[in-house]
């Protein structure tokens, strides 16, 4: 018979929750502010949200921003009901998660073009298939890949002589 603290042990593992399970919320859609960021209420509070595993061009790098803005605000009309599959929260204190609508929107914004995968920021999501839609949108040269190569990185622009510093 194994011991009294074995026991206790297993017990206590079978009733803590895995950390690694990503939380899973509903909510409405309140209003698009780019390519990669909306609000959402929960309940009763409004949230913001930064698409997970994404980054989309800014306003300034234009029309490249603009078009993400509003192929966002296409799919994801005020009042759309969505499940959020939350992964973290970012250091602004935005929920990160990934937005699902019928289709998992993050990943379309990659496949049509819209966004670039955020290599630094694929935890929890489904890198092989981040990868493969953002290869897809570069070979048939949509939205941002319309230029050899894509444009500027997000990130990198960003970095850029007069540019904002925090993540969008």
């Amino acid at each position: 018979m194994a011991p009294r603290w074995l026991w206790l042990l297993w017990a206590l593992a079978a009733a803590t929750p895995v950390a690694a399970a990503a939380q899973s919320v509903s909510g409405r859609v309140l209003s698009i502010a780019d390519g990669d960021t909306i609000r959402v209420r929960q309940g009763e509070r409004a949230i913001t949200v930064r698409l997970a595993c994404i980054d989309a061009p800014e306003s300034a790098q234009s029309p490249w921003g603009l078009q993400a803005l509003h192929d966002l605000r296409q799919r994801l009309p005020i009042g759309r009901e969505v499940t959020l599959i939350i992964k973290t929260s970012d250091r602004n204190g935005r929920t990160v998660a990934e937005v699902i609508a019928d289709i998992n929107i993050n990943l379309v914004m990659v496949e049509d073009g819209r966004a670039f995968v955020d290599r630094r920021d694929l935890n929890g999501c489904d890198a092989r298939a981040y990868l493969d839609a953002e290869f897809r949108a570069s070979r048939h040269r949509f939205g941002v890949w319309q230029l050899e190569g894509g444009i500027t990185r997000p990130w990198d622009f960003r970095r850029g002589p007069g540019a904002q510093r925090s993540r969008s």
